[in-house]
């Protein structure tokens, strides 16, 4: 029998138009695990009040995004499968889907199971767990699954944010900046509502101190924010970096919650006021380019360094279609018995 392999990602608009942009928000932001009130006022918000608002200015940042083959995340998806399937030979079988929107998770596992394959290991291209990310993948997984009469065995790999391979071919991503010529480095990740991250937490060890998140514990293992400073550590010991070189921060902050600190725009401010000209920016958690790479920090955060008196912003590239990656993500599916 065969084995499937479930390569997921986040999902992207179908183009960047308004209605279509409108479309992609709507099914992500009314996901409870991404918004998780109650679901009428989450309709509500979402439907009456964020997509009406945000779905204009939105497709614009997507025009800018987009390239003449689509969607950068789509693009690299699936040339990562593609890739994965190479490696992986012909007793596997590889499909590309998106948690919203196409391709879609559901047409991902009819394809596998239209293959007849005897299992299906679901790869997400989160490094880090979150209920909003890899949370919601697996529940959405294990959904479309249940309506099977004959349930194929499932493998949910959950997280893999210090795996060394993945840590490597990050860092071979960044061998043709000098280091030294920048001032400071930060590492920003995707930040979530810390509401979140307390309703996650069943240890009563969130935000019990400043330091709950600097190391992995038996508490905090499944702890988003823990497994960013963990793979922050990963990338700083083999850069050989002081604890003053570097900041790891978040981005993508919505609305007026407090979210994971510091936010990335403050740090920028923080620097430049302590002038700093020059700042190298690793992007851990998302490993293929997309909107929060590309437009929220390559441009925007580039634009706002400079007017805050900076000189140069530079964005280390994602993971993408790199062939190292595609071993890597080989390497971690045998490793969880793919």
């Amino acid at each position: 029998m065969k084995t499937g392999i479930l390569i997921a990602n986040l999902g992207t608009p179908d183009e960047p138009t308004r209605q279509a942009v409108g479309s992609y928000l709507n099914q992500f932001l009314t996901d409870w695990r991404v918004i998780d009130y109650h679901w009428l006022p989450r309709q509500l918000l979402v439907r009456g009040l964020i997509v009406p608002r945000r779905s204009g200015n939105s497709a614009k940042l997507y025009q800018r995004l987009w390239t003449e083959e689509g969607s950068p995340l789509k693009i690299y998806g699936e040339r990562v499968a593609a890739g994965v399937q190479d490696l992986l030979g012909e007793n596997y079988v590889v499909e590309l889907g998106m948690r919203y929107k196409n391709p879609s998770i559901r047409d991902a596992i009819e394809k596998l199971l239209k293959a007849r394959v005897d299992r299906i290991v679901v790869f997400p291209m989160f490094p880090q767990y979150a209920s909003a990310s890899t949370g919601s993948l697996h529940e959405e997984v294990m959904r479309i699954v249940s309506e099977q009469q004959t349930i194929p065995g499932l493998v949910l790999i959950r997280d893999y944010y210090d795996h060394p391979a993945m840590i490597d071919v990050i860092l071979d991503h960044a061998k043709g900046e000098d280091l030294a010529s920048y001032d400071h480095i930060l590492f920003s990740y995707h930040g979530i509502p810390v509401r979140q991250l307390r309703k996650a937490d069943q240890e009563s060890h969130c935000r019990q101190g400043p330091d709950c998140c600097q190391k992995i514990t038996e508490k905090n293992h499944g702890c988003y924010t823990a497994q960013c400073y963990g793979t922050t550590r990963a990338l700083v010991a083999k850069l050989g970096l002081s604890p003053g070189d570097y900041t790891t921060c978040f981005q993508s902050r919505l609305g007026k919650e407090t979210w994971t600190e510091p936010y990335t725009s403050d740090v920028l401010k923080q620097r430049a006021a302590q002038g700093d000209k020059k700042i190298l920016v690793f992007s851990p958690a998302f490993v293929a380019d997309c909107l929060e790479t590309i437009v929220e920090v390559e441009y925007e955060y580039q634009e706002e360094f400079v007017e805050l008196g900076g000189e140069k912003l530079t964005l280390v590239p994602s993971l993408n279609d790199d062939p190292g990656w595609m071993k890597c993500i080989v390497q971690i599916i045998k490793e969880n018995g793919g």
